[in-house]
């Protein structure tokens, strides 16, 4: 008797619970416009500043040491790797940076926001936690080993980061008002819009 007594108060505070977690909560007032404007240009910065194809084939193409190799002294091959690799751990830092903002956007605001599913969300979860410790191993990589060391890394960090970028540029659609550009740029003489 007291063990099924026990049972059905497991299952009562279970069910309560569920019931807690399951209730739709709402999103917090205040903050919440700076976390939308800081997720948003964290999705500009990834997709326009730091994962173009150009821009990665510039910092981690191997054409530039192979030039200094050929042409330039030992001297100049050490400062020109040194400054290469600066600004490759610049790049994944800031990769991660942005990561990082995306990531807490997606926990704290994008699913009061956006009609996520739970499957979806472990799956975005999965996806941040993976990228962020790539970028830690690439970071690690660069600083023991050179900027040359792990290209087929570097091209996984770009691929992933794009797909989280697609995810987040979902859950902030609804700040893309349409028509908003139509008035940019139409304006009569006192900032009038006609």
């Amino acid at each position: 008797m007291i063990a099924l007594l026990f049972y059905i108060g497991a299952a009562v505070c279970l069910f309560f619970l569920m019931f807690a977690l399951a209730r739709p909560q709402r999103a917090p007032v205040e903050g919440i416009a700076h976390q939308f404007v800081e997720a948003r240009s964290s999705l500009q910065t990834l997709q326009q500043g730091l994962l173009p194809a150009d821009l990665l084939n510039r910092i981690f193409d191997r054409r530039d040491l192979d030039y200094i190799d050929g042409q330039a002294a030992p001297e100049i091959r050490r400062l020109f790797l040194s400054q290469r690799k600066a600004i490759s751990l610049m790049w994944v830092r800031r990769v991660r940076s942005e990561i990082l903002n995306l990531m807490h956007f997606h926990r704290s605001h994008s699913r009061f926001h956006t009609s996520i599913s739970i499957l979806t969300e472990m799956r975005l979860a999965l996806d941040f936690a993976g990228l962020l410790f790539v970028c830690r191993i690439l970071e690690t990589i660069f600083s023991l080993r050179g900027p040359y060391a792990a290209p087929r890394l570097v091209q996984s960090v770009a691929s992933a980061a794009s797909r989280l970028c697609a995810a987040s540029e979902k859950s902030l659609a609804f700040l893309n008002v349409p028509g908003v550009n139509a008035f940019r740029g139409d304006s009569t003489p006192g900032n009038a819009a006609v």
